[in-house]
């Protein structure tokens, strides 16, 4: 398992680089719009392979074929709308929903076409508007904010849109997050540490937010949490959540099945 985690791990670090590589490519380098690419595009990918995986683990004769096949998302292009819309019924809440033109590998089979920009901006808005509900942040006015925009808006060149799109694309097809489902709070807070490190300065203007490091955190929350495991409905709240590594912590030292976590972050109390 440990050189499973190290793969994984390696393989989404690469991963997040290959997608600073291609904003720097296009002009964007460490300033508050690539910050807007990569976590969205992460989380977009890291979204539709949740999809995939808890779709496959649904016990419907009408996902039989789908379980058995490399191309899974060709396959689910073929349920009818009552089937897609009955086995959706069966996804664990946390899970967003997605239409077939949703997926990463329908809009890699459309990256030929001209307006490619524009079908990659839509399917961006599109699902953030499905799953409303669900996901989403909310400003200090109590007004929800989409977790996904159009995001080759921030590609100056109009005539570069679309090969920005395709080249975003092109890094999330060879890529699975599959196999660090199974992983939990350790891995995943290495990934986000990562993930977020180069915009976490003062000097990274609005997006900056200040952050509480993995290990300060881990040690905040055994202090705060102590020994007591038997714990239940618990509610942790941090006004000034920044990127809200101390709220992952304290999820994880209380147990994630028994704990909500809410935070405010600063830029969002300004907007």
């Amino acid at each position: 398992m440990v050189n499973n985690t190290m793969n994984i791990k390696d393989k989404t670090i690469a991963l997040i680089d290959s997608l600073k590589a291609t904003c720097q490519t296009y002009g964007m380098g460490n300033d508050g719009n690539e910050y807007k690419i990569i976590t969205q595009v992460f989380l977009y990918k890291f979204m539709a392979d949740k999809f995939g995986y808890e779709l496959k683990k649904i016990n419907d004769p009408c996902l039989k074929a789908l379980k058995k096949s490399d191309k899974w998302e060709e396959e689910y292009a073929k349920l009818s709308k009552a089937d897609r819309e009955r086995v959706s019924l069966f996804l664990p809440p946390e899970v967003p929903v997605f239409k077939p033109d949703y997926l990463i590998a329908n809009l890699w089979n459309k990256q030929a076409k001209g307006d490619f920009d524009a079908i990659f901006d839509e399917t961006m808005v599109a699902i953030a508007r499905d799953n409303l509900d669900v996901f989403y942040t909310k400003t200090a006015q109590e007004t929800k904010i989409p977790i996904f925009e159009k995001l080759t808006i921030f590609v100056t060149d109009d005539a570069q849109r679309a090969n920005f799109a395709r080249a975003l694309v092109d890094k999330l097809v060879n890529f699975s997050f599959e196999d660090a489902f199974a992983e939990h709070y350790d891995f995943f807070s290495d990934i986000f540490e990562y993930l977020l490190k180069d915009y976490n300065t003062a000097g990274g203007g609005k997006y900056a937010e200040y952050y509480t490091p993995k290990a300060i955190a881990k040690i905040m929350a055994r202090l705060l949490v102590g020994d007591n495991a038997d714990l239940h409905n618990v509610e942790c709240y941090d006004p000034s959540a920044g990127t809200g590594t101390l709220l992952m912590a304290l999820s994880h030292q209380i147990g994630e099945d028994r704990c909500t976590i809410f935070g405010l972050c600063r830029s969002l109390i300004r907007g």
